[in-house]
């Protein structure tokens, strides 16, 4: 597949499908690209209270079919699973987005390639992901019922999963390394009011340990330095995010965690390519703020295409 379009948009949550919307009313030719489900972490959030219109709240699947809905009724492409491998500068001073076997050109590009979570990187994480170790809750919470398991984390993503793990799992054990959440009040009141979800403060995860399946987590105190193991049928790691940047090369300059620094028009140092959503470095990332970035990115590429036609 050798495609050409004006726009391409590389992502799929709010902050992409938000663009391509703006892209297509402004009748653009637009094409959206989405390594895997559409929708974005987003998607896999299973009560948003706080995105404005939902006054009783929406589930994350929900909205983002909402936005994909109205993404497709105004016209916008979109190709699901297909994960590019590189970007590079074509001779007409636009962009060529490649992938294994296929390539698409495009005269501007959107990045909106949002976050993945962090690993620990503690012996265990990796061989038993998928066989006990997990990063969503919304996902997975269906295999633990009645069964014992623990959240990595003190942040708004791992209470708010906690609370999602305590409707099916027998118990929830909250690890966090300090002695106080870092999550949104709200969400802490919540989870101490929780039977099922149990707190272990001050402590750190050493390895993950099991057979076939994760059968225990040991955990130290910071503390004291004691060291437990702690039997559980599950792991759930949220302790933070990281942008999904590595096949952008040079063409974008990033900080210290990764995330790509641009200017007050959402651009990066290379013209033609902007920037939305969670991959750009900010101080909030929210459904609301992706959103904005997603019209403001595509205004100021629709204005710079204009000036290149």
């Amino acid at each position: 597949m050798n495609e050409s379009y004006e726009a391409a948009i590389i992502g799929g949550g709010p902050a992409g499908l938000t663009a391509g919307i703006y892209l297509r009313r402004a009748g653009m030719q637009t094409v959206l690209v989405e390594r895997g489900v559409l929708g974005g972490t987003a998607a896999r959030t299973e009560h948003i209270e706080n995105y404005p219109g939902f006054p009783g709240g929406i589930s994350g699947k929900d909205l983002a079919g909402l936005m994909v809905e109205q993404a497709k009724r105004f016209g916008l492409i979109i190709k699901e699973f297909f994960d590019v491998s590189v970007i590079s500068r074509s001779e007409s001073g636009g962009f060529i987005i490649a992938t294994e076997g296929s390539s698409i050109e495009a005269a501007g590009i959107i990045l909106a390639t949002g976050t993945e979570w962090k690993q620990v990187g503690i012996p265990g994480e990796q061989v038993f992901i998928g066989r006990g170790v997990s990063y969503c809750a919304t996902c997975d919470a269906m295999f633990f019922q009645d069964q014992d398991v623990a959240v990595i984390g003190g942040g708004d993503s791992a209470i708010q999963e906690a609370l999602t793990l305590a409707n099916l799992c027998r118990r929830v054990w909250v690890v966090h390394r300090r002695d106080q959440l870092r999550a949104q009040k709200v969400l802490q009141e919540r989870a101490f009011r929780q039977e099922r979800i149990g707190f272990l403060w001050n402590k750190v995860p050493l390895e993950i340990t099991g057979t076939e399946t994760v059968e225990a987590i040991v955990l130290q105190d910071t503390l004291s330095g004691e060291v437990q193991k702690l039997t559980v049928d599950g792991v759930f790691v949220f302790v933070g995010l990281e942008a999904r940047t590595a096949f952008l090369g040079g063409l974008v300059d990033r900080d210290e965690g990764g995330f790509v620094c641009v200017n007050d028009t959402l651009s990066s140092k290379t013209k033609g390519l902007f920037v939305a959503g969670d991959v750009r470095r900010k101080s909030l990332r929210q459904i609301t703020t992706a959103v904005g970035d997603g019209a403001l990115a595509a205004v100021n590429l629709e204005k710079y295409i204009l000036e290149m036609r």
